[in-house]
């Protein structure tokens, strides 16, 4: 007889002396315990220090604090330094995201789609991803550098004087957001190649019979709706990885020429560990929190919805 069939004052009564049920709620508490106990101490805990140092006025070597309320967060309106950054950092992310994510796809499906070197593009085209970019800083400082790089080398062979691209106001932020596509493509192609795979080979000859033979119909047709949880995916994970981009400006640039390139965790790291301010520093902190949330909503809320499962 269950629990239900019982009378109110019985159950309980019911529910000790089942040994059996107890048993079952300890082991679920012990294989959850440590992913709870991870979270809370690794993620929650820290989240939540920052939020509070946000709201005071603690230096970095300091024995002591004073709550300000919204102080930092009004100086951060004012300050020309943040808003270069925030404006920095909306452009790294507009201009990296639709160019590594559609370049990951057409390089998933060349690669898919063809007969010889497949092994051999995979692994040239995912090299930046196990690349590190401090090593890779002195590669491209060479390969922008505006005398004897090869990059306006190029150019002048084609009669046009190319810019100083690392060293110019003009220039900078899109010599980092190409440096930050190649640093991204890689990953992405390998997301939308393990999402080509799992669609089944049966649609396309479905497709063929239905009368969709050219290359852009079946496309259209059988492949991009079926890659819509990958693209969802890469494309909340390319947002979020040119939202929190720092070491290609930490090694490149370090916010140069005149804090052109200064993006929000730059300016973050040089407030906290420069100058000490972790107050200040928590406060961009907790705006770029707000930003990841932003978007998260805008995945959950609008392109979810239009994303076929299954």
């Amino acid at each position: 007889m269950s629990d239900l069939a019982l009378p109110a004052a019985l159950a309980p009564a019911a529910r000790r002396a089942d040994p059996i049920g107890r048993g079952e709620a300890l082991a679920a508490w012990l294989l959850t315990g440590p992913a709870i106990l991870a979270f809370v101490l690794m993620l929650l805990v820290p989240t939540l220090a920052v939020v509070a140092i946000a709201f005071t006025d603690y230096e970095l070597g300091a024995t002591a604090l004073r709550f300000v309320g919204f102080a930092n967060f009004a100086e951060l309106m004012e300050d020309r330094g943040f808003v270069t950054s925030f404006r920095n950092t909306a452009f790294f992310v507009a201009v990296t995201t639709p160019a590594s994510v559609i370049g990951g796809l057409a390089l998933a499906i060349a690669i898919e789609g063809g007969r010889r070197g497949r092994t051999f593009f995979r692994a040239v085209f995912f090299l930046p991803v196990v690349s590190l970019m401090v090593a890779m800083a002195t590669a491209f400082q060479y390969m922008f550098h505006p005398t004897i790089g090869p990059v306006n080398a190029l150019l002048r062979g084609l009669g046009i004087v190319g810019p100083n691209w690392l060293g110019s106001s003009d220039s900078v932020m899109w010599t980092l957001a190409v440096i930050g596509v190649w640093e991204q493509i890689g990953f992405n192609m390998v997301l939308f190649m393990a999402g080509l795979t799992a669609i089944p080979r049966d649609l396309y000859a479905a497709a063929e019979v239905d009368g969709v033979r050219s290359g852009w119909s079946r496309f259209w047709t059988v492949t991009w709706p079926l890659l819509g949880p990958t693209t969802l995916f890469v494309l909340t994970i390319t947002m979020i990885r040119s939202l929190r981009v720092f070491d290609i400006v930490a090694t490149l640039t370090q916010g140069g020429p005149n804090k052109a390139s200064e993006v929000l965790l730059y300016t973050m790291y040089t407030e906290g560990f420069t100058y000490f301010r972790m107050g200040y520093s928590a406060a961009i902190t907790v705006v770029f929190l707000a930003a990841v949330v932003v978007l998260m909503l805008i995945q959950t809320r609008l392109i979810d919805r239009r994303v076929h499962y299954g």
